[in-house]
């Protein structure tokens, strides 16, 4: 079985229709308290949200999560904002109100370039007194790329990084960086191991923008077949192969799902290069609205 303790579960699909694959919309709330409770039978204790994922911080206070570790992201600044702190405290007390908590196991950026503006310093410093003042046990950051770690890791440290990470976007540890986090004891989560989804669907059901890349398709599939596994189980068992990985944040829109994924096997998978892909068109989902 696939070690269960380092999954973390994605709440988008709480509070919005979310992910390429989702055809059934928004969860409802007592299929959500299901999963809450069969994730947490399961052995996993972390749970993902943002104030971006429209109701889902409300839902999850709903609920009841005081007994997980929950990571929440802010939002993008107003250019409004005209005292940073008391901004960024406002907003976090808003986040803590909704989920009934008094406290955060991580806070990240959702817009980590917002620290190289001119407000950027007094951001970052924020961070650190709601750290200090106890609302938060860990600050940090979720970005898109590695390339962004380049641009802040000479003038910030975090506790905590987010980034994307499956089995065709590996720049996370081809770039480097995924070793230099864990040596500098950065805990470490990963999303996006199914690629919203993309990764998991069928040929006849993927969009047909992404019919584009039918060569590629062709080439997973057969070897998907070749080596007598389901898509879950190549992506689940790339990202368990990265030992530096702390937490896996997988997403999920219904209970079956998350049922399916904790009885995936842990195997020693020989990946093929040519599935590794660094189109931008394709392993960034903000670029499939251009599509």
């Amino acid at each position: 079985m696939i070690r269960i303790s380092k999954l973390a579960l994605g709440t988008v699909q709480f509070g919005i229709p979310y992910g390429v694959a989702n055809q059934r919309g928004q969860i409802g709330l007592e299929e959500a308290k299901e999963i809450l409770i069969t994730a947490k039978s399961a052995g996993i204790d972390t749970l993902d949200t943002a104030i971006a994922y429209g109701n889902s911080e409300q839902r999850l206070g709903e609920i009841g999560v005081s007994s997980w570790k929950v990571v929440s992201k802010l939002p993008k600044m107003p250019d409004s904002v005209s005292d940073v702190l008391y901004w960024v405290q406002e907003t976090v007390s808003g986040s803590l109100d909704r989920l009934q908590l008094t406290k955060l196991y991580g806070l990240l950026l959702h817009n980590p370039e917002h620290l190289l503006q001119p407000e950027g310093r007094k951001l970052y410093d924020s961070l650190k007194i709601l750290k200090e003042k106890g609302w938060v046990d860990k600050i940090g950051i979720s970005i898109y790329s590695p390339r962004e770690l380049d641009a802040l890791s000479n003038h910030f440290s975090f506790d905590l990084v987010q980034s994307p990470c499956n089995i065709l976007d590996r720049n996370l540890a081809q770039s480097g960086w995924l070793e230099r986090l864990k040596q500098s004891e950065v805990e470490i989560h990963v999303r996006s191991v199914f690629l919203q989804g993309l990764l998991l669907m069928k040929s006849e059901e993927r969009p047909e923008k992404f019919k584009r890349w039918q060569s590629f398709w062709n080439q997973w599939d057969d070897w998907l077949h070749q080596s007598n596994i389901s898509p879950l189980q190549a992506c689940l068992n790339y990202v368990f192969s990265l030992r530096d990985i702390s937490k896996i944040v997988i997403g999920i829109d219904r209970l079956s799902q998350l049922e399916e994924i904790l009885n995936v096997e842990e195997i020693n998978l020989q990946i093929p290069d040519f599935i590794a892909n660094n189109d931008s068109d394709l392993i960034y989902p903000y670029n499939w609205t251009k599509l």
